[in-house]
């Protein structure tokens, strides 16, 4: 054989690095290469012990679970709430809709905490679970600063002007909540509960309803504060003896900022004729007119 026919027969049984291809195949492959040759048996993996407890956790924390959610003992036997001025007790177990006896690791109190929030008189809420079986709401309730009478109903006001509840007007009073009587024709029709006052009239409002009788040095007992669509704004004092005209109110044309110079004109009108004056106008800061009461007639004698 001559040594070039050598050399080609030795590469074709390695591949460039010295080594048989057969015998890389074997080592790649795991199998013998000769007759009867076969792959090689693997070895089994056994259930070793730290699997065998991780196992047997997985299957006692479920039947633990299971048992949790199932038990009487985690069952809700109360709800513990406060208790509100404005908003019943009633309308507060309406939403929180848990009947007695259901597992509290099953209760989602996100839902819950939703659903009291949107009653008007509630400004937030937050619930929560306590073992072994109560569940605790805790409530924000909506802060009163006056009450807005619309015919027969009170409505109680907040400081954004929110309407958020109706009280009777006992309730009102025990409160020492102003009043403000709307004798507007459209109120009844455009006011209710989750409505809000245009933002004009809760300015003028707040401003007026908080003034008391010293304030303007009057002798009166009480101030009313009325709206209407005649005059507007107008206070008076109860029982009735006079009454002053603010007037209406608007961005524009007539601002709100006119009030503090309007209660000092009302005071130096009423200064040395509140006896006898029987309603007031006021224009401006600077400008208003009165006309008094009539003067009685003398009696005839016989």
């Amino acid at each position: 054989m001559s040594f070039r026919a050598d050399r080609a027969r030795r590469s074709r049984d390695t591949d460039g690095r010295g080594e048989r291809r057969d015998d890389r195949a074997r080592d790649r492959g795991g199998e013998r290469s000769g007759p009867g040759s076969g792959p090689r048996p693997r070895s089994l993996r056994l259930l070793t012990p730290a699997r065998a407890g991780g196992l047997l956790g997985m299957l006692a924390a479920g039947l633990l679970l299971r048992l949790v959610l199932s038990s009487a003992v985690f069952a809700v036997e109360r709800v513990d709430q406060p208790d509100l001025r404005w908003t019943g007790r009633d309308a507060v177990l309406a939403m929180i809709d848990v009947p007695p006896g259901t597992n509290i690791f099953g209760i989602e109190v996100a839902p819950i905490e939703a659903r009291l929030a949107a009653i008007p008189g509630i400004a937030s809420a937050h619930v929560s679970v306590a073992l072994p079986g109560s569940l605790v709401v805790s409530i924000v309730e909506r802060e009163a600063i006056l009450a807005w009478r619309v015919g027969g109903t009170d409505y109680l006001v907040d400081r954004a002007g929110a309407l958020f509840a109706t009280s009777d007007p006992a309730a009102a009073a025990a409160a020492s909540l102003p009043v403000v009587v709307d004798d507007r024709v459209a109120s009844p029709l455009t006011l209710a509960v989750g409505v809000s006052l245009d933002p004009v009239d809760l300015d003028v409002s707040t401003r007026l309803a908080a003034l008391t009788p010293a304030d303007i040095g009057s002798t009166a007992s009480h101030l009313v504060v009325q709206i209407n669509d005649t005059d507007g704004y107008v206070i008076g004092t109860e029982p009735a003896t006079w009454s002053a005209v603010f007037g209406f109110y608007s961005p524009s044309l007539r601002a709100t900022d006119l009030i503090p110079g309007q209660v000092q004109l009302l005071r130096s009108l009423l200064a040395t004729r509140e006896s006898t004056v029987d309603r007031i106008i006021l224009a401006d800061a600077r400008n208003g007119t009165y006309t008094l009461k009539p003067t009685p007639k003398p009696t005839k004698k016989p």
